[in-house]
């Protein structure tokens, strides 16, 4: 046991390290250190295409790596779309939490106050042929609403994505997906293969290039269509490897609505890593502890690159022995291009490290952490960085509550990476954008599955901003409503999985 967490420890250490170095040894010069000199200084060296550098990465896309809602896995299982939470000790629930003799009252200390008859959650029938071909059909219709106390003029919840819209109904996902798991029980050959498509106010945020622009009507629509992902997975052994349009694998969250903690993102998630790539992925397990993987891809959002540069993505995952406690890092670098002709063809670094350690049977803590540079973007000779770290704290109350705390602060030192999907012309969204300075959320929330197929998810989020108004002439001066620096939210969805 001790051995086996012996290589965990040492990778933390490197994490804490990495962590301290990212802070203290980066500096900028005083012309683009947004959170230390006057906004305007970068946008008079140079006029760069802001938007563009903006857009292409908020909330972009919905992964392929789904889990429970208070799980956070990020291996795919799609046959765990219907899995309630784990069930607690005795201690909280009272021993039967199955609601045995027709009580609907779970026993335990504080299970009673949260009643739990779960109920088999029922599928979509499957047709005789992909059973044969042992594919699975199956999706969900997710929806909600968000409150505003700003009550913002514009209508828009700023950078809080993806329910940006304020008092105004949406329907975020109405997702289908076929999946055929590429199975080979850890020895031999085996293929498979997975196709997602998705229709709702979500598509505003999934707009890649070559894609979902030759679908999108630009006329500011709510609602739009997104093919998330498609493609090819062949597995040999311990080695798989997946070719086609298909999730990245940094941060924690994730776009399928079901397997998040909360309704609303984190701002490391929507605006700080990519979400969506098109090109190729191995992964590799070394052992039960020891996983890689490594690959290329086109770029951020880019279903078709302006330049013909391939991205690397890679990273690296442990697991303890007992399965208690996990650690991954993940890094994607590479030249990003979003004008013809490659004008604005700088690489960008990003890495991400999650770290999430089961404390009690049902207490979980994750922390995520994020470090990303942009190559010289105002073109005068400086680069622009941002960072940050994102916590969790998620509690199961039992099969059929949890309960969810998100803590977040996040840094775009040049005011580079927080922009709206508005900045696209046509698109119906926030348009904010060039906020240097520091970016803070906490989400409070819970998760209730009164059946299998039902999930229902209230919360409360207080986001504030502490920086400098927006350096780009036009642009709402702060992040909430154009002229305030804080906001309350609001919110709850409801979940429909079949």
């Amino acid at each position: 046991m001790r051995i086996c967490l012996l290589p965990g420890i040492a990778l933390f250490a490197v994490f804490l390290t990495t962590a301290a170095w990212g802070q203290s040894n980066f500096r900028f010069s005083s012309t683009t250190t947004m959170g230390e000199e006057p906004a305007p200084a970068p946008a008079a060296e140079a006029e760069p295409p802001a938007p563009a550098a903006a857009t292409e990465n908020a909330i972009v896309s919905p992964s392929d790596a789904p889990s429970p809602p208070v799980q956070g896995s990020p291996e795919i299982q799609l046959s765990d779309l219907s899995e309630k939470p784990a069930a607690d000790k005795e201690f909280w629930t009272g021993g039967d939490s199955g609601c045995g003799a027709g009580a609907c009252s779970c026993g335990g200390r504080i299970s009673n106050w949260f009643p739990c008859c779960p109920k088999e959650a029922w599928k979509l029938p499957q047709p005789c042929f992909l059973q044969q071909h042992k594919t699975v059909l199956g999706g969900w219709l997710q929806q909600g609403i968000t409150f505003n106390a700003n009550n913002p003029a514009d209508g828009f919840n700023g950078p809080v994505a993806t329910n940006d819209l304020d008092g105004e109904y949406q329907m975020n996902q109405m997702w289908l997906y076929l999946h055929r798991p590429a199975d080979n029980g850890g020895c031999g050959f085996a293929w498979g293969g997975h196709v997602d498509i998705m229709y709702g106010t979500d598509g505003r945020f999934g707009i890649n290039k070559g894609l979902e622009d030759r679908i999108y009507g630009f006329n500011n629509e709510t609602y739009g269509i997104v093919i998330p992902q498609f493609y090819l997975e062949l597995a040999y052994n311990n080695l798989s490897v997946k070719l086609g349009h298909f999730a990245g694998i940094l941060d924690y969250e994730m776009v399928p609505g079901p397997f998040n903690p909360f309704y609303s993102h984190s701002y490391s998630y929507g605006y700080t890593v990519p979400q969506l790539v098109t090109g190729a992925l191995a992964d590799y397990k070394l052992n039960d502890n020891w996983s890689v993987q490594g690959g290329a891809h086109r770029g951020w959002m880019q279903f078709e690159d302006f330049n013909d540069n391939w991205d690397v993505m890679a990273g690296i995952k442990w697991q303890s022995c007992d399965k208690q406690t996990e650690l991954r890092y993940a890094l994607s670098s590479g030249r990003q291009s979003m004008l013809p002709g490659g004008l604005d063809d700088k690489n960008r670094f990003v890495s991400s490290i999650v770290f999430q350690h089961q404390v009690t049977e049902p207490l979980k803590y994750v922390a995520v952490q994020n470090l990303g540079i942009e190559r010289d973007p105002f073109r005068n000779g400086a680069d622009a960085q941002w960072y940050g770290l994102n916590q969790y704290l998620l509690y199961t109350i039992n099969k059929c509550w949890a309960a969810n705390v998100r803590v977040e602060w996040m840094r775009d030192d040049d005011g580079m990476r927080i922009g709206g999907p508005g900045n696209m012309e046509g698109v119906r969204a926030w348009d904010g954008f060039g906020y240097a300075g520091n970016f803070y959320n906490v989400t409070a929330g819970l998760n209730w599955r009164p059946t299998g197929n039902w999930l229902i998810r209230p919360e409360i989020r207080f986001d504030w901003y502490d920086g400098e108004e927006s350096w780009i002439p036009g642009k709402p001066a702060l992040p909430f409503g154009g002229d305030r620096d804080q906001q309350t939210t609001f919110a709850v969805d409801a979940i429909l999985t079949f």
